[in-house]
């Protein structure tokens, strides 16, 4: 059982405003539900339920996707693992490539993709079809992506070594999983209520920014840029969305819709500052919705 640090003061005033609080405590601290997305690139739903040795439970927004219901330890290490038949992933990290909704023969950039999550998923939408660049600033993360590429099966994808201020090119499609101060995910990662404070998320901000000008900027008339975070602090979630509406006339936010999903509704003001009303449009998941990590998600067409 994992120990959580005490939540700083500051921090429990400011999500009080937010939420529930004490439901969001309680949320975040317990144990995290194991889940796995299946490959269907190399197995079938149902041939893979016959053979694997855990009890599995649909997850209700992603066909391919399972929380796993009884104790298990070093799903890693599995041969079905190995051999790319399953993913280890988040639940609610299964969500923004559904909303990005690739098709085969796009061409797609995964901005941020390491450790190759997203990639892999989006890959075994598009039908190991089409372009997927996959990048990252991180030569160290890379080598997780690169190992995850290859045992997934990919060969639709590429690998790039850039930061994604600097990227390049002409993309029907762009994800965005943004460097984020991550206090939708402190059952998995605890460290992040010792971490957080409004200093760092300043900061964060000051690059999700130029990250999101950039992808913009890449993409297609007509094309979908993704921007999700694993953080529910206003300011990086519908605080930048609100900033690139303003920043570009021809960016227009879209509804999202995931059948089977519970989410809240996005915030619009905080702390004095009001946010574009478009937000509206957005995801806002806490952990408290769906029993997973927290996650923001925007959908925007560039017209």
């Amino acid at each position: 059982m994992k120990k959580y640090p005490e939540f700083k003061e500051k921090f429990i005033e400011r999500y009080s405003k937010l939420t529930d609080f004490e439901k969001f405590k309680e949320y975040s601290t317990k144990e995290q539900r194991k889940s796995i997305r299946i490959n269907t690139l190399k197995t079938s739903i149902n041939e893979f339920k016959k053979n694997f040795e855990y009890d599995l439970e649909q997850i209700p927004w992603c066909k391919e996707g399972f929380f796993i219901n009884s104790e298990a330890h070093g799903l890693g290490n599995l041969f079905g693992h190995s051999m790319g038949y399953f993913y280890v992933q988040e639940a609610s990290s299964m969500i923004p490539s559904l909303v990005l909704n690739p098709k085969p023969g796009e061409i797609i950039l995964d901005m941020a993709g390491a450790p190759g999550s997203k990639t892999t998923q989006i890959a075994v939408m598009m039908k190991n079809n089409g372009l997927i660049v996959s990048n990252d600033n991180s030569y160290m993360r890379l080598r997780a992506l690169n190992m995850n590429i290859q045992r997934s099966g990919l060969t639709n994808t590429i690998i790039t070594l850039e930061d994604g201020r600097f990227i390049r090119g002409d993309f029907d499609k762009v994800l965005l999983d943004a460097p984020c101060s991550g206090t939708g995910t402190i059952k998995k990662s605890p460290n992040t209520i010792l971490e957080w404070n409004p200093n760092q998320i300043r900061r964060l901000v000051g690059i999700q920014r130029k990250l999101i000008k950039n992808a913009f900027n890449i993409l297609k008339k007509g094309g979908i840029l993704v921007y999700s975070t694993c953080t529910l602090e206003p300011e990086e979630d519908e605080g930048v969305i609100s900033w690139l509406l303003e920043e570009f006339d021809n960016a227009k936010l879209e509804k999202i819709s995931i059948p089977n999903l519970k989410s809240s509704k996005p915030v619009l003001e905080f702390e004095g500052k009001k946010f574009n009303q478009e937000v509206k449009k957005c995801l806002r998941i806490w952990p408290q919705d769906n029993d997973t990590d927290g996650f923001f998600v925007a959908k925007i067409k560039k017209v």
